[in-house]
């Protein structure tokens, strides 16, 4: 769930949303800043109503829309809330709150999805893309949100009145997105109104014209909706199953099949296989590694960032 709103002390709703989850039992991640709140919530029945009644009675946060979906346990380990200084990062100036793209229903997204003047845009990941798309969709090759405004602007600049469909998994980085596109006098911008999550679960469109899984950002890492469009590594049988690599300092992101990891464990390569950090079968670390893994990424991390500056860069569940 997400809602841009203005938010005038994050900081206040940080500490109500964190009392609210610790009485209630909730586990995941949210976000809020200036400009909003953005969550993923797993819980009890109980206790996932209870917080959505409470935030619909919150002088601020009402109106907020939940993607609510079944799942067997807590979809996340722990819970975290974070003020951050946007609620999905762009990077630029874009304000949701004022305009955004045109929403469309699932069914009228279908419709322009077979419009052949129309370009239809994957702004996700690119590991999100290569597990599931809707048929026909560009994925810009840029690394992260945050590089889509100069690719944009350098692919389409001179051709504003080119009709753009934007898509993502719940809606949040196309409202993000087309912000920036009507700043930048695009004429035709248009949005899947709830992502591929609310397009997957519509009882007129039952995911038509998706094929593959939706990356999920918690334990159940996809959600099927059509027939497969990747393969395990290892075999090459169709499969959207994401593992990580059994070693800790490898840790790809990768398809591989039940059969093959029963066969041939998590290990990506032979060189993996047979490395000293090896993470257990179900994918958490064995104790005495968590905290050296986490030093690893943050030392990763800064190295990132000082190269960055040499070369001028920069159960349920809602």
């Amino acid at each position: 769930y997400y809602k841009f709103v203005r938010i005038a002390d994050p900081e206040t709703i940080q500490a109500e949303q964190m009392s609210w989850c610790e009485e209630l039992g909730l586990k995941g991640r949210i976000i809020i800043a200036h400009e909003g709140i953005n969550g993923t919530l797993s819980g009890t029945v109980e206790g996932t109503e209870e917080y959505c009644q409470r935030m619909q009675a919150h002088p601020v946060l009402q109106g907020t829309e939940f993607k609510v979906d079944e799942y067997n346990g807590h979809a996340f380990k722990r819970l975290s809330i974070k003020v951050r200084a946007e609620i999905v990062t762009l990077g630029i100036p874009a304000d949701p709150i004022t305009r955004t793209g045109i929403e469309l229903e699932p069914r009228e997204f279908r419709a322009r999805l077979e419009d052949p003047e129309v370009i239809v845009l994957d702004i996700r990941n690119d590991y999100e893309y290569e597990m599931g798309r809707f048929r026909g969709a560009v994925r810009p090759p840029v690394t992260s949100f945050k590089e889509f405004p100069d690719w944009l602007r350098n692919e389409f600049g001179d051709s504003k009145e080119r009709p753009l469909l934007t898509y993502c998994t719940g809606g949040i980085r196309c409202e993000k997105l087309t912000a920036f596109l009507l700043d930048e006098g695009f004429q035709k911008v248009y949005q899947l109104n709830g992502g591929i999550v609310t397009y997957a679960k519509d009882r007129e469109v039952q995911g038509d014209l998706f094929d593959g899984d939706c990356f999920m950002f918690d334990d159940r890492l996809s959600v099927h909706i059509g027939p497969p469009v990747s393969n395990c590594e290892k075999c090459s049988r169709p499969s959207s199953r994401y593992v990580n690599c059994s070693n800790v300092d490898c840790n790809r992101l990768y398809f591989l099949c039940e059969e093959c990891e029963r066969d041939r464990g998590l290990a990506c390569k032979e060189e993996c296989e047979h490395a000293q950090r090896q993470r257990e079968r179900n994918a958490r670390l064995e104790p005495g590694m968590r905290s050296e893994s986490h030093r690893a990424r943050q030392r990763r991390h800064r190295a990132k960032r000082r190269l960055e500056a040499q070369i001028g860069g920069g159960s349920r569940t809602l």
